[in-house]
């Protein structure tokens, strides 16, 4: 019955998403243009030298069965209803092992389903590199902790499965042994058991990250240049900014507006001191609070791949913080159930309820941004107005349904804001007179 109740509010609220979804942003050269995809030996083809080899495998199999967005959408929604469920099916066994009641792990999982924050992962096609590599390591996650109970075989063989299922999604699963870690440990259980049942998932992970240094150089090559210290002062803000979407669900965003910093002033380090603070009452709290110290540093750990000491063309996406939000909903969960035992039954459903509501509404609102290019750069351009890149794409939005002229006033805001911006006078010459 819960099983049901969270597949059902999936599919409600990314039913529009599914129905009157397009192809966007990235997808255009990750899969529209991208030949590599269009079919299953074009994908064999390209294995020796591409990265993310599952992903684009299921790319090849959407595109082999319809070249429409349809088929693409309902994957990655498929994906997001599994991963939901895997939520409930984990946060049941922490949450009934830490003492809270089962309650909050529907809630949980309902949070995770509903919560526009996942919209950049679910209705985003090419988001499907963090939904589907969730969806995997959720699995991994289940199978290791149920194989704990029920025999080795699950533990040895299905859970690294899907480990490596996930690293050939998208890289940085490879951080994933460290969250089975601190998993056990949250659960109270001892180091050196937990490692021995472990131990194939770290020789995974070491042999993950070989394939990864040797094969992924292009990728490497490819990163901002820019130093260690631009880099890490950037994720500061970065990382402050992605934690707040999950409050400001009327400012999700998937151009942000975020610049590349190069000195510390007054309120970044007040940034870091509070992320700092976050982060120590995380490891503090796993002990006396097991679903709130566990949620805070599962969070942390899976944003570290994305936001730390690595150069990234973009600061932050919202999508990175698709599978971290298990952590944060797990935490918000536990803490609302205790206080619940003091608002009594009912009015903690009606509040639960009204809270689920309010989040599945504004999915539903945030899904309409991603009809067309259109609708989505005109929602962009109003949260990043100063952003070249996101007037460039509106630009190109207009061009594509012939509004010239309204995609030469984009162009000409975007040169504008950054005189020495390329694309837009590559793109504004392309118009002719």
């Amino acid at each position: 019955m819960k099983t049901a109740a969270v597949i059902a509010a999936v599919f409600a609220v990314y039913l529009n998403a599914l129905l009157y979804g397009s192809f966007q942003f990235d997808d255009f050269n990750v899969i529209v243009n991208n030949p590599s995809v269009h079919s299953l030996d074009a994908w064999l083809g390209g294995l020796s030298s591409g990265i993310r080899p599952l992903l684009k495998f299921t790319y090849a199999a959407n595109w082999a069965l319809s070249d429409g967005p349809f088929g693409f959408h309902l994957f990655n929604i498929i994906v997001h209803a599994a991963s939901s469920v895997f939520v409930l099916k984990l946060s049941e066994l922490f949450m009934e092992r830490s003492g809270v009641g089962k309650g909050a792990a529907l809630f949980t999982a309902l949070l995770f389903a509903l919560h526009p924050i996942q919209t950049e992962a679910v209705t985003y096609i090419s988001g499907r590199s963090s939904s589907l590599m969730a969806m995997l390591l959720l699995a991994s996650l289940f199978f290791y902790e149920k194989g704990r109970d029920k025999g080795v075989a699950l533990t040895y063989l299905a859970s690294p499965f899907f480990f490596l299922l996930a690293v050939g999604v998208k890289e940085t699963a490879v951080i994933f042994p460290f969250a089975l870690v601190l998993w056990d440990w949250a659960l109270g259980r001892g180091m050196r058991e937990s490692l021995k049942k472990q131990a194939t998932h770290w020789g995974l992970l070491l042999l993950a990250v070989f394939f990864i240094l040797a094969g992924y150089n292009r990728f490497f090559s490819g990163l901002d240049p820019r130093g260690l210290s631009s880099t890490v002062l950037s994720n500061v803000n970065g990382v402050q900014y992605l934690l707040s979407r999950f409050a400001f669900i009327h400012a999700l965003n998937i151009d942000p507006d975020l610049p590349i910093l190069t000195a510390w002033d007054a309120p970044l380090i007040a940034k870091a001191v509070f992320l700092s603070a976050l982060l120590v009452s995380g490891f503090l709290l796993v002990r006396k609070r097991p679903w709130a110290g566990f949620g805070i540093v599962w969070l942390f750990l899976f944003i570290l791949p994305t936001n730390s000491v690595i150069p990234r063309m973009d600061v932050a996406n919202e999508r990175h913080l698709y599978i971290g939000g298990f952590g944060v909903f797990l935490a918000v969960s536990g803490e609302l159930s205790k206080i619940a035992n003091n608002l009594g039954r009912r009015s903690a459903i009606a509040v639960a309820a009204a809270l689920l509501l309010i989040l599945g509404a504004a999915t539903v609102a945030k899904n309409r941004d991603y009809r067309d290019e259109t609708t989505l750069w005109e929602a962009t351009v109003r949260l990043s107005p100063a952003k070249p890149r996101a007037w460039n794409n509106l630009g190109f939005a207009y061009s594509a349904e012939g509004r010239e002229k309204e995609a030469r006033m984009a162009y000409m805001e975007a040169l504008r804001l950054d005189p020495g911006y390329r694309k837009a006078e590559r793109n504004i010459q392309a118009l002719g007179d």
